[in-house]
C-alpha cells in the first residue's frame, strides 16, 4: 500500500512539473538520457560487472545524485580500487551533468548508469538485474521505494557523509513516522558531524547505526596549486605569474554581476587584477554572457581557449574576442582579456588553484551556499555571502579558524577584495589558516571505508559505534 500511494504521488509530482521538464529537455538536453534505466530499471546486469576469479566477489552500488556528490566520491573510490580489488562497483547518478562527472572521472575503472526513479516497478527491477551485496547513497538520497527494494533482497544500505540542510530536517520533522521508518531500515549512516548525527537520531534513525565520521570533502581537496591541471589551465588563460587572480565560483544570479561590478571599480588601481567566474550551472552560460557584454567588459569564453592556441577559432569567433579585447578601453594594454568566463563544467577545482583571491557563490541568493573546502585547502583568501545554510558545519570551522570573512552585499565583497590586495600579510593570514584548518579535518574516506568494510564482511567488524 506504501508503495502504491508513493507511486501515485511521484506521478502526480512529474504531470505538475511536466512543462518545466519538457522545455528543459528540449531546449538545454536535460532528462533525455538513460529513459529505460529511469522508468524500467533497465539497469547493467550483475554478470556484466563481476570480474569472475573465482573468489567471492562484492557489487558495492554507490549512487551520487549529480556533480557535487559524484565528487565526493573520488578518494573513497580510488582506495576502494587500490585495497579492494574484489569490489566491483557500479556508480549511478541522477543528472546529466553529473554523468558527464562520472564519466569523466571513473569511466576506465567502474560502470556507471542513471539511478531509476523510485517508482516500485523501476527500483524492483534495477535489484533483481544487478543483484548488489551493499547499497551506497551519498550525502541526503533518501528514496523509500529504492530503501524497501534493497531490504527486501537482503542488501546492505549505507548512508555516507551524511547531512541535512536546517530547511530539510525541519521539514522532515513533520513527517517524523514516515522518516523514522525508513531511516530504521538502514545498516549504517556515517554523519558529518554531532549536530547531524543528533538530528538522524531524533527523526528516528538507530543509535548503533549513526557514524561520526567528518566531511568526506575535505578528503577529496588539493592542496598543490601546481597540479596538472590548474598548470594547464593557467598556461590557457594566459595568467601571467604577477597577475592576481580573484575567482568567483559556483556562482548564481546576481552574482555575477556583483563580481564585475567589483572588479570594474578596482582594475584602475590594481591593473594586474584578473577575474574568472564560474557559473554553478551549465544553462545560465549563454545568460551571463549576455550580462559580460551587456557590462562592456574586457571578457572571453573558456570555451574558446584550446581553438583559440591551436589557431582553429572560426571568424565570427575571432570578431567576438577581439570585440571583447577592444571594448575593455584604451586604458588596458593588456592582449589577454582580464575577464574569464568558464563556461565548462567539472574544472571549477583547477582554477581555484590559481585563485588568490575567492568567492564562493550560491551565498548572496537563496541556494544556501556551496563548496567552500577546495579554494580553503589551496590557501585563497575566501569569502562567502551570509546564506550558507547548506555548509553550516564547514562555515563555523573556517571562521572559528579565522580561515574566510563572511560578505554580507556588494560594498563588503568590494573591500575585501581590496583589503586582500593592499594587504598581502591579510591575505595570506586568511589562505594559511584556511589551508590549516583543512588539513586537520582529513581522514573521513579511511572511517567510511572501515564502515563499509564492516557491513560486507560482519564477522570481521573492527569500527567502533559513535553514537549522537
Amino acid at each position: 500500500m506504501k508503495a502504491l500511494l508513493l507511486n501515485i504521488l511521484y506521478i502526480f509530482l512529474l504531470v505538475i512539473y511536466s512543462p518545466i521538464l519538457i522545455y528543459s529537455a528540449l531546449f538545454y538536453g536535460k532528462y533525455r538520457a538513460g529513459f529505460k534505466e529511469k522508468f524500467f530499471g533497465r539497469v547493467i546486469k550483475r554478470s556484466k560487472v563481476v570480474k569472475g576469479t573465482g573468489g567471492k566477489e562484492y557489487v558495492v552500488w554507490f549512487h551520487a545524485v549529480s556533480v557535487g556528490e559524484v565528487r565526493v566520491l573520488r578518494p573513497l573510490l580510488r582506495m576502494i580500487r587500490e585495497q579492494h580489488p574484489d569490489w566491483c562497483c557500479v556508480i549511478s547518478t541522477t543528472s546529466r551533468t553529473g554523468m558527464d562527472v562520472a564519466v569523466q572521472n571513473y569511466g576506465n575503472d567502474w560502470k556507471l548508469f542513471y539511478c531509476p526513479i523510485d517508482f516500485s516497478w523501476s527500483v524492483e527491477k534495477a535489484m533483481r538485474r544487478l543483484q548488489p551485496d551493499l547499497l551506497v547513497l551519498t550525502e541526503q538520497e533518501f528514496w523509500p521505494n529504492l530503501i524497501d527494494a534493497a531490504k527486501r533482497h537482503g542488501v546492505k544500505i549505507a548512508v555516507i557523509n551524511a547531512r541535512f540542510s536546517e530547511m530539510g530536517y525541519k521539514r522532515y520533522l513533520w513527517i517524523r513516522s514516515f522518516i523514522g521508518a525508513m531511516l530504521r531500515k538502514i545498516d549504517a549512516i556515517a554523519v558529518q558531524s554531532e549536530t547531524y548525527a543528533g538530528w538522524f537520531h531524533r527523526l528516528g534513525a538507530l543509535a548503533d547505526a549513526i557514524h561520526i565520521t567528518g566531511s568526506m570533502k575535505f578528503d577529496g581537496v588539493v592542496f598543490d596549486r601546481d597540479n596538472s591541471e590548474t598548470t594547464r589551465l593557467r598556461r590557457l588563460a594566459g595568467i601571467l605569474p604577477e597577475d592576481v587572480v580573484f575567482v568567483a565560483g559556483s556562482t548564481q544570479s546576481p552574482e555575477e554581476m556583483i563580481a564585475v561590478e567589483c572588479y570594474n571599480n578596482l582594475k584602475l588601481d590594481f591593473p594586474n587584477l584578473r577575474l574568472i567566474i564560474v557559473p554553478r550551472h551549465a544553462e545560465r552560460f549563454e545568460e551571463v554572457s549576455r550580462l559580460l557584454e551587456s557590462m562592456s567588459a574586457h571578457w572571453e569564453r573558456r570555451s574558446l581557449l584550446e581553438d583559440k592556441e591551436n589557431g582553429s577559432v572560426s571568424k565570427d569567433d575571432k570578431i567576438e574576442i577581439i570585440e571583447n579585447q577592444i571594448v575593455g578601453g584604451s586604458s588596458n594594454k593588456s592582449v589577454c582579456p582580464r575577464i574569464l568566463l568558464v563556461d565548462k563544467m567539472g574544472e571549477l577545482g583547477a582554477w581555484w588553484g590559481m585563485a588568490a583571491i575567492a568567492f564562493v557563490g550560491g551565498s548572496f541568493g537563496t541556494r544556501g551556499g556551496q563548496n567552500m573546502i577546495e579554494p580553503a585547502a589551496y590557501g585563497a583568501a575566501v569569502c562567502f555571502g551570509s546564506n550558507t545554510k547548506n555548509f553550516r558545519d564547514i562555515v563555523e570551522l573556517l571562521l572559528r579558524a579565522d580561515g574566510a570573512r563572511v560578505v554580507h552585499d556588494k560594498r563588503e565583497l568590494e573591500l575585501f577584495i581590496r583589503n586582500c590586495l593592499e594587504s598581502e600579510q591579510f591575505a595570506n593570514s586568511l589562505g594559511t589558516n584556511a589551508q590549516n584548518l583543512v588539513k586537520e579535518q582529513l581522514g573521513a574516506t579511511e572511517k567510511t571505508l572501515t564502515i563499509l568494510k564492516d557491513l560486507l564482511n560482519p564477522e570481521n567488524t573492527s569500527s567502533g559505534k559513535l553514537r549522537p
